[in-house]
């Protein structure tokens, strides 16, 4: 089992590159970093964790450019979205962003995608009903592929329509980069199953988690598809639990990242205690 680490990636936190030569010094398999192009300043969307939604959310930077900086410090580790969120940019240009970032790091992009929470952010970026996200984002994620595998791609679809077109050059990897879908309730979990090349819940709320991979690979096998073939990816709030990662690892998942806590947020005198700590545990789960 493979263990990551994620960031929120302000300014505040450490700087890419630093952080990149840190985690592939120390044994971690990959570096996520999550998307908000942007935060509205009035919303009535609740923050999911509850109370008031932390500032660092409005901070954050680009995370293809700050993958970049780390792929340049790294010669093996592998740099992930954890979340990006791909309807909220455009489908062109961020299909050959990713297809640069594939190259130049020298084919170690893993995508993790997501539909988002905050609806007011969705609409200001996102032609699309909002209650349709699902939908929109198989779309995006197919005709995405589209572009990266074919050399005259089209699409038709619902939501996402475009004629033939060249999108050159491909990714490194070959037919593009995994794209693994973050989600947590009954109906992302049925597009993971369906889609996606893996699942990427946060342990939070999964009590019975070697119930919740079964019914996973159950609908998994529903979709005409191999369990094997579709990871599961877990983003959890404790890595220092020993005998956990070792259940998770027993039970298949294929990787655990773990991050810094809400309440550790824009602190980077945390972080590298914690990766320290984290690592001695890396050679017992593997």
């Amino acid at each position: 089992m493979h263990v990551a680490f994620s960031s929120l990636n302000t300014p505040n936190d450490p700087h890419p590159a630093e952080l990149a030569r840190a985690l592939e010094e120390r044994g971690f398999e990959s570096l996520w970093y999550g998307e908000h192009s942007h935060i509205p300043c009035s919303r009535a969307t609740p923050y999911p964790a509850g109370g008031d939604m932390p500032s660092s959310y409005a901070n954050m930077m680009d995370p293809y450019l700050s993958l970049m900086a780390a792929a340049d410090a790294t010669t093996t580790l592998k740099l992930g979205t954890g979340i990006a969120l791909l309807m909220e940019r455009d489908l062109f240009a961020q299909a050959k962003t990713i297809v640069t970032l594939d190259r130049l790091s020298g084919g170690r992009v893993i995508i993790g995608a997501g539909v988002g929470w905050n609806r007011e952010e969705f609409e200001n970026a996102c032609p699309h009903p909002f209650n349709k996200r699902y939908a929109v984002l198989r779309e995006t994620v197919a005709a995405t592929r589209a572009l990266w595998r074919e050399e005259e791609a089209s699409f038709h679809g619902d939501y996402v329509q475009f004629d033939a077109v060249w999108s050159n050059p491909k990714p490194l990897q070959t037919g593009g980069p995994k794209i693994v879908l973050g989600a947590m309730g009954p109906l992302g979990r049925r597009h993971a199953a369906r889609w996606a090349d893996g699942w990427y819940p946060v342990d939070v709320g999964m009590p019975d988690i070697e119930k919740d991979l079964a019914e996973f690979r159950g609908l998994v096998e529903a979709a005409g598809r191999n369990p094997d073939e579709v990871e599961v990816s877990l983003q959890i709030m404790d890595l220092r639990n020993l005998d956990r990662l070792q259940v998770y690892r027993d039970l298949g998942v294929s990787r655990v990242t773990v991050g810094v806590t809400l309440s550790l947020f824009d602190k980077p005198d945390a972080v590298f205690p914690l990766i320290d700590q984290c690592a001695e545990l890396i050679p017992q789960v593997a």
